[in-house]
């Protein structure tokens, strides 16, 4: 993906159109057709893109302009990315949990093994 140096936590659409390319017109359509894609609307109603926004809106615009997938091939390709990150956060996450358990359990048989020399040098 291309970086266009974001530095502003929101943009407008206007911003948005002209960093991307594309017309407000297209940007609002794939509002309704991608669910990834969901820009907030501030007091007076305008939407206001995040720069996650913007990098969905990049990968939607390769995935259709240059790879020439359709529009429901795109949703399915970015539904699967989606669910291959979540997966991957997942397993991190469990990978986690069993290096603390690993740990804790060293640490429990440790102190067991330090009590039982304790133990054993008193009797």
């Amino acid at each position: 993906m291309k970086d266009f140096g974001l530095k502003k936590l929101y943009y407008s659409i206007s911003e948005v159109s002209k960093l991307t390319g594309l017309e407000h017109y297209v940007l609002r359509y794939w509002e309704t057709e991608f669910i990834q894609l969901n820009p907030t609307k501030n007091r007076a109603g305008n939407r206001i893109y995040t720069n996650k926004d913007i990098q969905t809106i990049l990968k939607i615009k390769k995935l259709l302009r240059e790879e020439k997938y359709t529009i429901e091939g795109a949703k399915r390709h970015l539904e699967e990315i989606e669910a291959l990150q979540n997966f991957s956060r997942k397993k991190k996450v469990e990978e986690q949990e069993e290096q603390i358990e690993s740990r804790d359990i060293k640490k429990d048989l440790d102190f067991f093994k330090q009590f039982l020399l304790e133990l054993k040098s008193n009797l």
